[in-house]
């Protein structure tokens, strides 16, 4: 079986705006994600985004323009010898499409996912920098780490949770 660190995008690898990132342009690659992130990639992690993209449901962009703004993820990891396995979304937003299966803090993508890859959710980790993004993870049955938005990755505190370690702070919420 493989492993993974499942991620949340906006606030964990780009920069958190507090709405939609509806324009590329307005799109900022969190640069300093990138070498905690390749350790673990060389360590045989695969990389994983699962996100909520409700703005396409209310059209304030479409899966063209998503699809520009991950490109440009994809094309930063891999100059720096890293491989984002795929980019998994939910297009949905419940006050336009209702309730769906994939939604955070569903764990549908993450399920999706670990199906098709055959990933070990107990050899995996989730990062995100909302509550549901733990509580995503815990129902897929993969560790939860909380950080604050914008928050660099510390990759000790990565391997001591991918260890079973059980810690909580502030800022952090292991499970």
């Amino acid at each position: 079986m493989n492993k993974a660190v499942f991620l949340d995008r906006d606030g964990v690898l780009n920069r958190e705006l507090y709405d939609y990132i509806c324009r590329p342009e307005d799109f900022h690659v969190l640069e300093y994600q990138i070498p905690p992130l390749k350790k673990l990639y060389d360590e045989g992690y695969m990389l994983i985004i699962i996100t909520n993209q409700g703005g396409i449901a209310q059209q304030r962009y479409s899966e063209e323009t998503l699809a520009e703004m991950h490109q440009t993820l994809f094309g930063r990891f891999a100059q720096q010898g890293a491989t984002i396995t795929h980019a998994y979304y939910c297009p949905h937003h419940p006050t336009v499409s209702g309730e769906c299966d994939c939604r955070k803090p569903k764990p549908g993508m993450l399920k999706e996912a670990i199906a098709r890859y055959n990933i070990d959710p107990e050899l995996s980790v989730m990062i995100g920098d909302k509550p549901r993004d733990v509580e995503a993870a815990n129902a897929a049955g993969v560790r939860g780490i909380l950080i604050e938005p914008d928050e660099q990755i510390d990759y000790e505190i990565v391997k001591k949770v991918l260890a079973g370690s059980e810690f909580a702070n502030t800022s952090k919420d292991f499970r």
